[in-house]
């Protein structure tokens, strides 16, 4: 029988280049912090739950510049980006500290979550679980309201943005 190998010798960089054969689609997460600021993040951790009761799921590095505000808030509105929409992606997975929403259309979801325009679906979240995930925390949110659109979803498959043959 043999050993798992030793945690030190276990290849993390493998490892992640290795998850990245999955191809995923993109999503935005946005809530607000307590100042009621918009807040958001690119991510691509995003999977269905449970279809009764309708829930979703993300998770969140502990290292994310938003993890705090994501961590203490109840609502969360998941945005799927479609093909068009790179830039979007690019501008919410930079750590930096520049307003992402200042040149976006928004408006306002049901629980106050900013809502992002242009993509092909958008879930309205209440949290309803947390989860300890290693180095995430898997955020599973109850869908009260979700709007889908015709279009072709941006996907990212080994390190690199893809698009959907015909």
């Amino acid at each position: 029988m043999s050993m798992p190998p030793e945690p030190s010798a276990f290849d993390t960089l493998a490892f992640r280049n290795a998850l990245g054969a999955f191809p995923t689609g993109v999503t935005i997460i946005t809530t607000r912090d307590k100042q009621g600021n918009p807040v958001g993040m690119t991510a691509s951790s995003f999977n269905s739950v449970s279809l009764d009761p309708p829930l979703v799921l993300w998770s969140i590095a502990k290292t994310a510049n938003c993890f705090d505000v994501f961590a203490e808030t109840d609502h969360f509105a998941i945005h799927v980006l479609n093909e068009n929409q790179q830039a979007l992606s690019d501008l919410f997975g930079r750590p930096s500290p520049e307003d992402k929403f200042a040149q976006l259309p928004i408006t306002t979801g049901l629980l106050d979550s900013p809502k992002l325009d242009e993509c092909i679906a958008c879930y309205e979240c209440q949290l309803e679980y947390k989860y300890e995930g290693g180095d995430h925390i898997i955020m599973v949110g109850r869908v009260l309201s979700f709007d889908v659109k015709d279009g072709k979803p941006l996907i990212f498959h080994a390190g690199q943005y893809r698009q959907l043959a015909e």
